[in-house]
């Protein structure tokens, strides 16, 4: 991979491929994509379905590796790390939001959001107190003690915001992450997510099928046959 030139950049994807067999059949999802992600900036991916746009979230969030190409981060590659180093670098970097929350029933809402700190060296009283500010930030610090069962979607989906954050990660990947809310609850959630990006610099990458949601966003990209077709986001 060529240096970056570009300090405020963030991602650099260069020739990436990605397919899938199926039976005897190859199943290319795109091919020879080359792209850039800025420090900061907050993109909505958008495109038909099968257009590949969960997969993209999966490359650069580490769960999946491209069939050929090269991913970099910060100038570093990780397309090429072994499942530990990857999995150390995700705990540190990268933060995943899903539709369906993807909560702990059992467990309470502090206590979700404490999960991901459970992968990092820390005392378990500063694990509380992490947790603490990032249910604060999302404007439910007062549902801390409260079950997944005994909270509306839309603060279900604030505490999973709040455990993408916990470990003051630099990049939000969020895959449909209104999907299931109604319009009030979800704009209530990308309010938050345009708050983060604005007020504390995160890099935001979202998926997602709504007009309404990707309208957020800062710059949307359109994903179709493989390639990317940008436009800028409508303020």
């Amino acid at each position: 991979m060529t240096e970056d030139l570009r300090q405020d950049t963030l991602y650099q994807l260069d020739h990436v491929s990605k397919s899938y067999t199926r039976g005897k059949e190859r199943v290319d999802i795109f091919t020879d994509l080359t792209m850039q992600i800025g420090r900061g900036e907050f993109i909505a991916i958008m495109g038909p379905s099968g257009s590949g746009k969960t997969t993209i979230l999966n490359l650069l969030g580490g769960i999946d590796r491209p069939s050929a190409g090269e991913i970099a981060f910060k100038g570093q590659r990780i397309d090429n790390l072994g499942q530990g180093k990857l999995a150390t670098w995700r705990a540190h970097n990268v933060g995943f939001i899903f539709q369906f929350y993807n909560l702990m029933p059992t467990l309470t809402a502090i206590e979700n959001v404490e999960l991901p700190l459970l992968l990092l060296k820390m005392s378990g009283k500063e694990r509380r107190r992490r947790a603490e500010t990032a249910l604060d930030i999302v404007g439910i610090a007062d549902r801390a003690g409260h079950k997944p069962r005994q909270l509306s979607g839309g603060q279900q989906q604030r505490v999973a915001i709040a455990r993408a954050i916990v470990a003051d990660p630099a990049v939000l990947m969020c895959d449909e992450p209104t999907g299931d809310l109604d319009r009030e609850s979800a704009n209530s959630v990308l309010e938050t997510l345009q708050l983060l990006n604005t007020e504390l610099g995160k890099t935001i990458v979202m998926v997602t099928h709504d007009p309404a949601a990707a309208s957020f966003a800062k710059k949307e990209l359109h994903l179709d046959k493989g390639r990317f077709v940008e436009r800028e986001a409508l303020a």
